[in-house]
């Protein structure tokens, strides 16, 4: 599956595929109109409890570890099966407005896609 990770402060390229905002929060200084998302399912974001505390020094392996516990919820395990059925038909990009995209939310998300 073609599935990547982009900060969505980066302009969209025409390989993106469908573009998916994975964050809770609309990042700021964006206008949704140059965002080009196509969707936005805040069910498949870390709990507001989650994000706060591993911005406040919580390792990213235990981040992973009670991130993907959250994703095993129905709601989120069911807004996560509908991105695998989309990345199976095409590109598929996560948007996260992450400075560090490779360690966040983010990328949990896209190498469970790919698995």
């Amino acid at each position: 599956m073609n599935v990547r990770v982009r900060r969505i402060y980066e302009p969209p390229e025409p390989d993106d595929g469908r573009r998916v905002l994975v964050d809770r929060l609309w990042p700021r200084g964006i206008a949704k109109a140059e965002a080009d998302v196509d969707e936005w399912p805040k069910g498949l974001t870390p709990s507001t409890e989650l994000r706060k505390w591993y911005h406040g020094g919580g390792s990213y392996e235990e981040f992973r570890r009670r991130y993907e516990a959250e994703l095993a919820a129905p709601e989120a395990a069911e807004l996560l099966d509908g991105l695998r059925k989309a990345a199976r038909k095409g590109p598929l990009t996560l948007l996260t407005a992450s400075k560090t995209p490779e360690r966040s939310h983010a990328e949990v998300l896209a190498e469970l896609l790919r698995g």
